[in-house]
């Protein structure tokens, strides 16, 4: 991260101020405020990341505690924090609040934190999100916010809980605090390509996380622990490429259809490039169809070599909308238009609003709208693995289970095997 001088503090609050509809467009002095202390659980680079960009966003956070299943990544996380030229002083994580092993996020909660950073795979995430709101804390959580439908339906019931105890919980669907995207939605809404009729979505990518061969499993450990090294590429860890990376694009779908559920959806995928072990598909393409006929698209693709794009094209009756394919968004029909402002850091700009919630006391709660865009990609690999035609009702209510009860770090779970449109049922 660069460092931030004195002179662009505002720059901060500015932001603060503008992803808080209807908030004062400034801070009270925080001169002797309270410190707020953060707990950081899963030490990978985007819990890293987002240790860094919590601690960042109030000048009184502090990083207190962390969780890991590796001391070796929990220290390396923790020495990358603490190089930061001006809040690696805010890292504060005495060796006996590093803690480590499955259960190890109840520890974190339980050491005082007032904040908890949910990084870990997808899958412990309606689990982690429930223990910290029944605890009281406000949380940052990583999107998806669950892998199968029963744990979407947790996570809606944590939500009310959320509201009830007035605590913010801000999503890791990042581009909804993006200011270019957030302007391009704005003018969408107002009428700027007319009623909408059709989106296309796409996220052609190299794969994130390849599943190494079997040969460089090392000797003596569990099926668990080797697929929890792995977590990307077993859907009851990950979900799926689809629900745990290109649901980026499956939410910007969601955004421009008001977070309204569709009707239904069918899709194709597979897995084109053998893989020694894992479950995923490698490829999908979704068809959605939501009221009065109108259509999303979503295509996405993990394999080295091909074509790469993460673009969006939205079209409307009187206009297009375009973001992607160039260094700014634009609009072509009836109303001509390009993205001329300041862009963001939308990763830091999601802590500054949580934070900027906590000490203005109005909670800030994502989760309802995370869960409708995590549901509307599982529904997706619903359809691609089965090869059926999904309606929203049957994902929703689903009783398929893919993340099991009491998964421990010894165990030797077996996941189901790569599915097979037309073979593998829906549940």
């Amino acid at each position: 991260m660069v460092p931030m001088s004195e002179s662009q503090t505002p720059r901060r609050e500015f932001l603060r101020a503008s992803l808080l509809a209807g908030a004062p467009a400034f801070l009270p002095a925080m001169q002797g405020a309270k410190a707020i202390k953060v707990g950081l659980v899963g030490c990978g680079g985007r819990g890293t990341g987002a240790a860094a960009q919590a601690i960042h966003a109030d000048d009184y956070a502090e990083l207190t505690a962390v969780a890991d299943i590796s001391m070796e990544q929990a220290k390396s996380s923790l020495e990358r924090l603490k190089k930061h030229p001006k809040d690696g002083a805010k890292v504060k994580v005495e060796d006996s609040n590093i803690f480590l092993g499955l259960d190890a996020y109840q520890k974190v909660i339980a050491s005082g934190v007032d904040v908890v950073l949910l990084a870990t795979p997808p899958g412990f995430r309606p689990g982690h999100l429930r223990a910290c709101i029944e605890a009281g804390k406000n949380v940052f959580c990583e999107k998806p916010v669950a892998v199968d439908a029963p744990g979407v339906r947790h996570v809606l019931e944590s939500a009310k809980m959320a509201r009830e105890k007035n605590l913010s919980v801000v999503a890791g669907f990042c581009w909804r605090y993006s200011t270019h995207i957030r302007e391009t939605f704005a003018q969408i809404k107002n009428g700027a390509i007319g009623n909408l009729v059709a989106y296309y979505g796409t996220y052609y990518t190299s794969p994130v996380k390849p599943m190494p061969p079997a040969s460089t499993r090392p000797a003596g450990i569990s099926d668990n622990e080797w697929m929890l090294r792995n977590w990307y590429n077993y859907a009851f860890l990950s979900g799926d490429s689809l629900v745990e990376q290109a649901v980026h694009s499956v939410d910007k779908v969601a955004w421009a259809m008001d977070d309204k559920p569709p009707v239904s959806c069918v899709a194709v995928g597979g897995r084109q490039i053998p893989a020694e072990g894992g479950n995923i598909f490698d490829h999908f393409e979704v068809n959605y169809l939501y009221p009065n006929d109108v259509r999303a698209f979503l295509a996405c693709r993990q394999i080295e070599g091909c074509y790469n794009e993460n673009s969006d094209y939205i079209m409307g009756t009187k206009g297009t909308a375009t973001i992607g394919r160039g260094p700014n968004p634009r609009i072509n029909g009836e109303t001509k238009w390009t993205f001329t402002g300041q862009k963001n850091d939308m990763y830091q700009a999601e802590h500054d609003a949580l934070f900027a919630s906590i000490r203005r006391g109005q909670p800030i709660n994502d989760v309802e709208w995370m869960t409708t865009s995590t549901m509307l990609a599982i529904m997706g690999r619903m359809a691609a693995y089965t090869g059926q035609q999904i309606t929203w009702e049957q994902a929703l209510n689903s009783q398929e289970v893919l993340f099991p009860e009491g998964f421990d770090w010894a165990g030797n779970f077996k996941p189901a095997p790569l599915a097979q449109p037309g073979r593998t049922r829906f549940v």
